[in-house]
């Protein structure tokens, strides 16, 4: 009864702290724009199925996406065991399932047959785990070495592989004990071969050391369960709603800036109305609150991978562009308006508001930064809009249109972009074309050309 209450007031804590942290989570999401989601409803499940759950653009580099797969696949067939750990966290009992089923050749034989495959999943995980602490740790990809992941980042990458590391080695004991217990009754692969170490343990031992598994394992779920939020881990929720929502377009196309595209369709044609309103429209991207939801959904479902820094062509120069980190730019700028409103720091209430409200609020908020203060004007400057960090991405992020709004930003409303880009305007404005010639000689010239 007391491991009961133990157990319940551990799961009811941790959900409710899960509560709260993923609900700050939601609250930094939907400080974005709203956005209308449109388009082939089922070619995004297509790309959900195919992208987040086929992990079908992880195959780009074998190695890497089969020890992925591993983790993945053990990651979700585990839960099923799981799920049997929490029955018997409630009810009190052992082995909730084999104890329903076990009179029962067929079920008993399926259950067999569920904790075994979980056992060679884990075994293959542990492999998996091991070869990546190696490519981050010894091997030192380069992809894995870059300044943005200094610090927190890195450390958070090894947190979770060695957490994988005590739960399969949990796992290992509780269900190793329990077969030498019961003298190999539920016949699990791995574990029927491993109950030979605990020779002529007492039975008192192997009641321990099960117990020491069992709880292992569930404290180690619940620490993941409660650290998620605070972690690039986050595509393993985050991945499924990101490659649903993942714009469907040609990923060379860019947005429209609705405001101007008004303005220029009333050039074309002088009888179509204008905007009526007075307010001067804001261009381009300056703070999380300029982006879609979408976008910042983005940015917290970015595994830090590094795929799209790693084939982008101005970095791989020695530029200072790096995809990723404009990702995690964005993330890390959105947590931290997320943590000024949840302590209510009055002090970044706009000036016209701090008489009439005394709560801070995404309305309201006003510290008097924004995201160029996380990227530079030479990361923005050197991206060439190729759409190679597009492409690589294995979960649909696009780092290009965030890169873009806040290039439109910078431009439009800031007047700052370099000599060579300024040089470009005049000539267009003049010329109608990025060429420094007026149009008459451009058509003297492709008369010429044709004759």
């Amino acid at each position: 009864m007391v491991g009961q209450i133990i157990f319940a007031v551990l799961l009811l804590a941790i959900s409710a702290l899960a509560f709260v942290k993923y609900s700050a989570l939601v609250r930094n999401i939907r400080l974005g724009k709203a956005e209308k989601i449109s388009g082939d409803g089922a070619k995004r499940l297509k790309n959900m199925m195919l992208v987040a759950f086929g992990q079908s653009k992880m195959f780009k580099r074998p190695v890497a996406a089969i020890l992925h797969l591993f983790v993945y696949v053990a990651f979700v067939i585990t839960q099923v065991e799981l799920i049997e750990i929490v029955i018997d966290g409630i009810s009190g009992q052992h082995r909730f399932f084999w104890g329903l089923w076990k009179e029962n050749t067929l079920l008993a034989g399926f259950y067999t047959f569920i904790i075994s495959f979980i056992e060679i999943l884990s075994v293959l995980a542990l492999v998996a785990t091991f070869a990546f602490l190696s490519r981050r740790n010894l091997l030192k990809i380069p992809r894995f070495r870059k300044s943005e992941l200094n610090g927190w980042p890195f450390l958070d990458a090894n947190i979770i592989l060695y957490a994988e590391i005590v739960l399969v080695a949990c796992i290992f004991t509780m269900n190793s004990a329990d077969m030498a217990m019961h003298k190999n009754e539920y016949g699990f692969a791995v574990s029927g071969l491993l109950s030979g170490i605990w020779g002529s343990a007492s039975e008192g031992s192997l009641e321990v050391a099960e117990r020491i598994g069992w709880w292992g394992h569930i404290l180690v779920v619940f620490a993941f369960l409660a650290y998620l939020p605070y972690s690039k881990h986050l595509h393993i929720m985050l991945a499924f709603p990101n490659t649903y929502f993942a714009r469907i377009n040609a990923k060379g196309e860019m947005a429209n800036m609705e405001s101007i595209q008004k303005e220029v369709a009333s050039m074309f044609n002088p009888s179509q109305e204008t905007s009526t309103t007075t307010e001067i429209p804001k261009f381009g991207v300056s703070d999380v609150f300029d982006l879609n939801r979408t976008q910042l959904l983005a940015a917290y479902t970015c595994t830090e991978c590094g795929r799209c820094t790693a084939s982008c062509p101005a970095n791989l120069t020695g530029k200072k562009l790096s995809p990723r980190k404009i990702m995690m730019d964005v993330r890390d700028r959105a947590d931290e308006i997320g943590k000024n409103i949840d302590a209510n720091k009055t002090e970044f209430i706009k000036a016209d508001q701090k008489d009439k409200v005394s709560k801070l609020t995404a309305d309201n908020y006003d510290d008097g930064k924004s995201l160029f203060d996380y990227i530079s004007n030479e990361e923005l400057h050197a991206c060439t809009n190729c759409n190679a960090c597009v492409e690589a991405c294995p979960v649909l992020i696009n780092p290009l249109d965030i890169i873009t709004e806040m290039r439109r930003n910078l431009i439009l409303e800031q007047s700052v972009s370099p000599d060579s880009w300024n040089a470009m305007f005049n000539t267009v404005e003049n010329n109608g074309a990025a060429w420094a010639f007026s149009s008459d000689e451009r058509a003297k010239w492709a008369k010429e050309f044709n004759a």
